[in-house]
């Protein structure tokens, strides 16, 4: 493919900007105090979702992801079933299909299990009101927007996309789903567990002041990977090795650390305009991806967060959110700090099965995600997470690509910027493209 350098001149291109998308099922409360009234929307958060007629879900990628977000939309309420699988390997469908019997004791036809490169478009006409898309990340904006023009409704994994035309692509179907009363919920469970909303509402209402900078950590080990294999081309062995790939999984600051980010994005409202920062490749084994990133994130106010993320065995670890605010602050989740550092606020667990004080949510989140989707499906209230999301992933891609060029990026560049990773062709055989790891400060090259 043709080498390209980001610089002003052949790094921005044409395209359209995009709003922020909306909320959950919200019930209204106010806070008053002397300083201001604020009315803050708080999601509705129900244990199970309400019964109705059967809603068929087909899934798409059917890796442990795809399996797992099988089980939990089946777990999320009654009357739903998985009535499709698709997959660019057999042994995927097979290994997801023979889950979901054992499981939840549903067998999923034969004829409805579709494997290859087409497989997303025959899950989407076999039948479905759902679409489950848990592909690698490069996939999901075609996958997205073929789902929303088919008129069905989405459950997509986080990230949605893994570069900034993507992302434009992501946004763009989101407005679409809106207009269509689509419900659109995505992987960024955060959002749809009882304890980080908890927090959120007393940010919200003012409870740590004017928000005033932050941190976001993902600090852990090494995930996984996979070792060439002679039977396979390396095609496959690219899909199958996705998470090592920048063209597959958008290098772990946008795959993995875009769920602390979209913490910091909506608890501040807002999101950075500007990222300067570094990375480097220290241990990695294969693929093309740094395995640890710092970034400087600016906001349009001039506050700035702190991101950390790292992929290396042996090191301390640190998967977590902190943000400071002018009365005090909180580390989003379930507790909040005076500027002294007392403890002002507690989330309240629910008590364990022995009755002594618990440790964790009443609802799975993974699962929380797919109750708040099937009730908004069957009360006919859509709820549309699709934008935040890419705003999120657009924000992790805008740090990455600072990392990797060692210049300053800003959200303007990325959403006029024309960058698409991966190859043009489709089909197993040689990889078109270029397969060496980012150096800071020389020419970037896709």
């Amino acid at each position: 493919m043709k080498n390209s350098t980001i610089s002003r001149r052949n790094f921005l291109g044409k395209a359209a900007t995009a709003g922020v998308a909306g909320v959950m099922v919200p019930s209204i409360i106010t806070s008053c105090s002397r300083e201001s009234k604020k009315v803050v929307e708080v999601p509705v958060m129900l244990d199970q979702a309400p019964d109705g007629p059967v809603l068929k879900a087909g899934v798409i990628g059917c890796g442990g992801r795809g399996s797992g977000a099988a089980i939990n939309f089946l777990n999320a309420g009654p009357n739903l079933k998985i009535v499709a699988l698709g997959d660019t390997f057999k042994d995927r469908v097979d290994s997801c299909r023979e889950k979901i019997l054992k499981e939840k004791g549903q067998e999923v036809p034969v004829e409805n299990c579709f494997v290859g490169f087409d497989a997303y478009q025959k899950v989407i006409d076999a039948g479905v009101d759902i679409i489950i898309l848990a592909t690698p990340p490069f996939f999901r904006p075609e996958h997205l927007a073929a789902a929303i023009q088919a008129k069905k409704h989405v459950f997509a994994e986080k990230p949605v996309c893994v570069d900034p035309a993507g992302a434009r692509s992501v946004m763009a179907t989101a407005q679409k789903a809106k207009g269509m009363e689509l419900s659109i919920v995505t992987g960024t469970q955060r959002r749809h567990q009882r304890d980080y909303v908890a927090a959120w509402q007393q940010v919200a209402q003012g409870s740590i002041g004017e928000i005033t900078g932050g941190n976001a950590w993902w600090n852990g080990g090494k995930l996984w990977h996979r070792d060439p294999n002679a039977e396979w081309s390396e095609m496959e062995y690219m899909i199958r090795n996705w998470v090592n790939w920048t063209w597959l999984s958008g290098d772990h600051i946008v795959e993995q650390h875009v769920h602390n980010l979209d913490v910091i994005n909506w608890f501040t409202g807002s999101h950075p305009v500007k990222a300067v920062g570094f990375g480097s490749r220290l241990r990695r084994v294969t693929g093309d991806q740094y395995d640890n990133f710092s970034i400087d994130y600016a906001f349009e106010n001039g506050m700035h967060i702190h991101s950390m993320c790292r992929q290396i065995n042996g090191c301390v670890n640190n998967v977590s959110e902190r943000i400071q605010g002018s009365k005090g602050s909180t580390n989003c989740h379930n507790t909040i700090l005076d500027l002294a550092g007392n403890e002002v606020w507690k989330y309240e667990y629910p008590l364990d099965k022995d009755g002594k004080p618990g440790t964790s949510v009443s609802v799975d989140p993974y699962v929380q995600e797919h109750i708040d989707l099937v009730t908004a499906i069957r009360t006919g209230k859509p709820i549309n997470e699709a934008e935040n999301t890419a705003v999120t992933t657009m924000v992790a891609i805008m740090g990455r690509i600072s990392a990797y060029t060692g210049k300053e990026t800003s959200y303007e560049e990325m959403m006029n910027s024309d960058l698409k990773l991966g190859p043009k062709v489709f089909e197993f055989g040689p990889v078109d493209i270029v397969k060496e790891v980012p150096v800071a400060g020389l020419p970037f090259v896709v």
